[in-house]
């Protein structure tokens, strides 16, 4: 199995590691340290040699930080993983603070005078790291940059080596467009910039720009390096030789030269004098100052490759229909599982999470999970970002719920589905919170909206029914996706926070209203959609965007209270399964094609 379900940190990891670091931190005269989840490529999900935060507290999250001084420590986590922080880190050890609350720079603000607080140029975007400083500088404090992190020389010798899977070529009947083409048109994105060249630093550009995948991130394909770009479409791509292949050079083509990491300083300082595009919400502080050092003029602004990658093209959209086609079928026959066999011998969590890899694996096209799959049995269900580890194992149980979000990484697409349902008859109150969640995902799902509209101002419709209820959920409605690349991809989102990227054509976002109620169960209801072209309303005067949806699998029907639908919600939730069962039923047979004839049957 890929998912495993052992735990790989513990809360002792405070007690004996904090010693070693403050140690290493007095030999540099430090008087404290910040430590980011991000490492150097600024992922989400990192290579087990990067995960620091993990070292040095246990908490293992896909966000959060740390700050350690001399006689006192935290760590900082958002509202998706406050059960998870409080289980995994010892708060003997550090303080449990909240991420988005204040965060660091509150943390910061109350720092010994004086002191000075090491960080890792390399770890941190320029635009956080002024945060920071003025943070510090609030306290009468110092932030000062480390040439070697004190972290890395404590973890020593048991520091994992770095990852070095093979690169790839990602065929252009996946990708829809060649990379000398990408880099024709993201060279006279760098001209319109007004720059000669553009240093990328982030893999997932790496990715899309060059036509590769790679294996050095964990559920995610990408090749952990970095690429100078010229307006005139030439570029040299960053790679450790280790993980190139006979193949590449030939798939990369003469116009791009593949370097030794070794050599990237070099390569900086022979950019004295250009105009160099760099952005400053993905490239570390450590990119700038080299540049700035070596008599470049920077550039700032966002990584041509950003947008282009997140609107996706006509073939990638149709790898996405497919791949969420070949996936729901999947799904159906795991949710028929669930609804059959698992309701008379009510599994584990890790029964559950390794019986929908299981019917994943048998699409045979499965190259990995997108994310370790989140079975949550009753309790477990409300914790929105729980992963399943021995020791929390729930059994499904009689009366609960039972909530399941997981999703595949496919050569023509990467998916991520939520569905939730019953174990046993569910009571009134869960069919009534269940249909209010159902409510807000048709919604979202129906929605049309003007060119220019960003997600911050969508996601109010997907809360609107449990906000007139009392209710809310403390995550986002919505998150962009990669093309076989990263199950998380920005700049787009639908959530609270302030967002100023419009939604465009092409762009592929979940829709994940949810609702949890600590101690009993959780419920969320996630598919993914693409913003389509906008077209005209009959009677209306501007042309509208909408969203196509792309995963398909039945909703439990048992936990619809019809009653609460309107007469138009009805209409789209016998349509979608309507639209299932014709998109996903010709791959099924038997048993499971009557169980889910019987599911997609009208309201």
């Amino acid at each position: 199995m890929r998912q495993s379900f052992d735990e790989t940190t513990d809360p002792s990891f405070g007690a004996r590691h904090l010693p070693l670091v403050r140690a290493r931190m007095a030999e540099q005269g430090l008087d404290g340290l910040l430590v980011p989840h991000e490492d150097e490529h600024q992922n989400e999900y990192l290579p087990e040699a990067n995960d620091r935060l993990a070292w040095l507290t246990g908490f293992t999250g896909s966000a959060g930080a740390g700050v350690v001084l001399r006689d006192r420590a935290a760590v900082f986590a958002d509202g998706r993983y406050t059960v998870q922080v409080r289980a995994q880190v010892d708060p003997a050890q550090f303080e449990i603070l909240d991420l988005v609350d204040g965060g660091v720079p509150a943390y910061l603000e109350k720092a010994p005078k004086g002191a000075v607080i090491g960080y890792d140029p390399r770890l941190h975007s320029p635009d956080a790291l002024a945060t920071l400083k003025r943070a510090a500088a609030k306290a009468g404090a110092e932030l000062a940059p480390v040439e070697v992190n004190p972290l890395d020389l404590a973890w020593g010798d048991a520091r994992p080596a770095q990852p070095t899977a093979p690169v790839v070529p990602h065929p252009d009947q996946y990708s829809g467009e060649g990379s000398a083409a990408k880099r024709r048109r993201i060279g006279a994105a760098i001209e319109a910039k007004g720059a000669d060249c553009a240093v990328l630093t982030a893999p997932a550009s790496i990715a899309w720009l060059f036509n590769i995948r790679g294996g050095d991130v964990i559920r995610t394909p990408l090749p952990l390096g970095q690429a100078i770009v010229h307006a005139n479409g030439t570029a040299k791509l960053f790679l450790d030789p280790r993980k190139v292949t006979n193949e590449l050079p030939g798939w990369l083509g003469e116009d791009v030269t593949p370097e030794n990491p070794a050599t990237i300083e070099a390569a900086l300082a022979e950019l004295a004098g250009r105009r160099v595009l760099i952005d400053p919400s993905q490239s570390s502080a450590w990119w700038f100052d080299r540049l700035e050092a070596a008599g470049a003029e920077i550039v700032r602004g966002m990584d041509p490759c950003t947008l282009p990658r997140a609107a996706k093209n006509p073939v990638e959209i149709e790898g996405s229909r497919q791949a969420h086609v070949r996936d729901g079928a999947a799904l159906s026959r795991f949710l028929h599982w669930v609804d059959t066999v698992a309701q008379e011998t009510l599994p584990d969590e890790r029964e559950v999470a390794q019986a929908l890899e299981r019917f994943r694996e048998e699409t045979g096209a499965l190259k990995d999970l997108s994310f370790d799959t989140i079975a949550g049995a009753g309790p477990n269900g409300a914790l929105p970002h729980y992963k399943p580890v021995t020791r929390t194992l729930r059994r499904m149980e009689k009366g609960s719920l039972l909530l399941v979000d997981g999703g595949g990484q496919y050569l023509d697409g990467t998916t991520d589905v939520t569905r939730t349902v019953a174990v046993g008859e569910p009571s009134a109150d869960q069919r009534r919170m269940f249909t209010l969640v159902l409510k807000g995902h048709v919604a979202m799902a129906t929605v049309r909206f003007p060119a220019g509209t960003t997600g911050h101002q969508l996601d109010a419709l997907a809360r609107l029914p449990m906000w007139m209820q009392g209710f809310d959920y403390d995550h986002g409605t919505g998150h962009g996706v990669g093309s076989y690349l990263g199950v998380h991809e920005g700049p787009q989102r639908i959530a609270k926070l302030v967002n100023t990227q419009p939604l465009l054509t092409g762009m592929i976002l979940s829709n994940e209203p949810g609702y949890y109620r600590e101690g009993h169960w959780g419920i969320r209801i996630e598919t993914l959609q693409v913003v389509t072209e906008p077209t005209p309303i009959p009677g209306g005067e501007r042309p509208m965007h909408g969203f196509e949806q792309l995963t398909f699998a039945p909703l439990d029907r048992k936990l619809i209270d019809v009653d609460l639908l309107t007469a138009d919600e009805r209409a789209y939730v016998d349509a979608y399964h309507a639209e299932t069962l014709a998109k996903v039923g010709p791959l099924l047979d038997g048993e499971v094609r009557g169980w889910l004839e019987r599911q997609c049957a009208p309201l």
